[in-house]
């Protein structure tokens, strides 16, 4: 399995990668927030995902890269997520913070919001609520760390992509990619593999390839929305 950056390209997929669609909705109690799985989608072994945001064929790409003069270029630097995140350490957990990879899910605002919750995770509540906000951030700006163990806390995802949709702002968010996929950037470099991260497919990422949360200040849709 491979993710592929192509320069000023699209994403080339690689390796029969379950593609999916999920939308951020308010849960059933109008309190906090959920993902509302909306299907799989079909694919072959191989295939291409637009990054440009111009495809008439979302989400993957029709070309429309070439005409619309894309820049593509890679913006995000190749550091560790260790040295880029801040740390802040409550009574059972600590929380890394890399803000740089922040895709605007809203997830680590519900109830007090993350930070608060891990000072006061003492409170088992408040400890099982900051737990559930990361494991829902996809973009993986927020990781804990169980701080009796020493291990993070991780949901087990296998690895996957799932199209984001954010009903509470109208627009399309990111490529929400999961399970530890190897990303290659356009001059050949991996990434640091990751459990979540997010990639850009408006275009407007100035931290590419990954979301920087540009689609909602674009007002981001993708053409069959």
């Amino acid at each position: 399995m491979l993710i592929k950056v192509t320069k000023d390209g699209p994403y080339i997929i690689l390796g029969n990668i379950p593609l999916e669609g999920a939308e951020i909705v308010p849960d059933a109690e109008n309190f906090l927030l959920a993902w509302k799985e909306t299907g799989k989608i079909p694919t072959k072994e191989n295939y291409s995902l637009c990054r440009c945001g111009k495809t008439k064929n979302p989400p993957f790409c029709d070309g429309s890269h070439t005409s619309a003069g894309f820049d593509g270029r890679v913006t995000s630097n190749n550091k560790p997520f260790d040295i880029k995140a801040n740390e802040y350490s409550g009574a059972a957990l600590t929380l890394l913070d890399a803000e740089e990879f922040c895709a605007r899910a809203h997830f680590c605002t519900r109830a007090s919001g993350t930070w608060d919750l891990v000072e006061l995770s003492h409170d088992e509540d408040n400890k099982n609520m900051a737990i559930r906000e990361v494991a829902d951030c996809p973009s993986g700006r927020l990781v804990l760390i169980n701080k009796k163990t020493g291990r993070e806390i991780e949901p087990p995802f296998e690895p996957s992509i799932t199209l984001i949709e954010d009903t509470l702002t109208g627009t399309s968010g990111p490529l929400w990619v999961k399970g530890k996929i190897p990303i290659e950037s356009s001059d050949g470099k991996i990434y640091e593999l990751r459990n979540r991260v997010t990639l850009c497919r408006c275009g407007s990422s100035r931290n590419k390839p990954f979301c920087d949360g540009k689609h909602i200040d674009a007002n981001f849709k993708a053409a069959n929305k």
